[in-house]
């Protein structure tokens, strides 16, 4: 039996509400699989469609008045995490039931220490929400003055700033429901970014990445593996090209090296391979693994899947 956090990609939640509930179905039975090994399995995700989302809409209808005033940024993120939680926590739960498995499952609103200091306040990198085309995204810059870049080819989004996680406010709550033998979602979408400010906690408008956030989390609640799950079965490099290699298994150095030849695309691999570094270096034992959702047992059991080792 090994204690788990699981990091869920975009491609296991939907783009809407409705489209999330259906997928989180099919999202649910590779992580009652692993529970059913026996394993203490913690669930983190991200949020970035969802938040820029519920902001959006919030901005939207403030500015029909139709409400009184938008939501600011933290609450939006509190808000993301409810409702996919609440996902979570149906798909898993009815899962378990259909397997007869009596296992109780909760989310925790989870707030994520930054540092007010940390230089990515003052560069906006991280995509949030809907796709624009050009004369909107300046239209929407010049009204609110959000940050707006191309992105990927696909339009222009509001990036936000992206912190690094210090400390997981809620770690005592998240330790005290998984001796209990509950499965626990947490720090979802990278957790509420809040900053300390004369000895209290304030929220603050960012995206903690979710791969950083589950990394500190394990770190915190000494669990045994750090599992990423995203599109692709293991990391390449050479990704995309004739000479493409597949791996099995890094080693810390290896993969800092193949960082340090831009061999992960940043926004997208890199930060799922840095999180693993970091975990697979942080105490002699652990390991971290990167592969697909569909693929988590198997790569449990060593049959695929990128392992990361100190």
């Amino acid at each position: 039996m090994a204690k788990i956090v699981i990091a869920l990609g975009g491609n296991a939640l939907g783009n809407t509400p409705y489209e999330q509930l259906e997928l989180v179905r099919e999202t649910a039975k590779p992580i009652v699989d692993l529970i059913e090994q026996g394993n203490e399995v913690v669930i983190a995700h991200g949020n970035g469609p969802q938040v820029g989302m519920i902001n959006l809409g919030m901005a939207t209808a403030a500015e029909a008045k139709a409400i009184k005033s938008d939501m600011p940024f933290p609450e939006c993120g509190a808000m993301s995490q409810g409702y996919i939680g609440y996902h979570l926590q149906n798909a898993i739960g009815n899962e378990l039931a259909a397997r007869k498995i009596k296992k109780e499952i909760a989310t925790v609103v989870t707030q994520v220490l930054v540092d007010e200091n940390d230089p990515a306040f003052s560069h906006p990198t991280k995509p949030v929400g809907a796709f624009y085309d050009k004369e909107t995204a300046e239209k929407i810059a010049k009204e609110k003055g959000y940050t707006m870049v191309e992105d990927a080819g696909r339009g222009y989004r509001q990036v936000v700033p992206s912190p690094k996680p210090i400390d997981v406010i809620e770690k005592g709550a998240v330790e005290a429901l998984i001796k209990d033998g509950y499965i626990v979602v947490t720090v979802g979408g990278g957790g509420i970014p809040v900053v300390r400010k004369g000895g209290i906690l304030v929220g603050t408008p960012a995206v903690i990445d979710k791969d950083f956030a589950s990394e500190k989390l394990a770190e915190l609640i000494d669990a045994d593996l750090l599992i990423i799950l995203t599109a692709v079965e293991k990391v390449a490099i050479n990704y995309n090209k004739p000479n493409v290699m597949w791996l099995s298994k890094m080693s810390v150095e290896e993969a800092l090296k193949y960082a340090d030849e831009g061999q992960f695309a940043p926004g997208s691999m890199l930060p799922k391979v840095q999180a693993c570094v970091q975990f697979a270096k942080s105490k002699p034992g652990r390991k971290a693994l990167i592969t697909s959702l569909d693929k988590a047992l198997q790569a449990m059991k060593g049959q695929t899947g990128t392992v990361v080792t100190g």
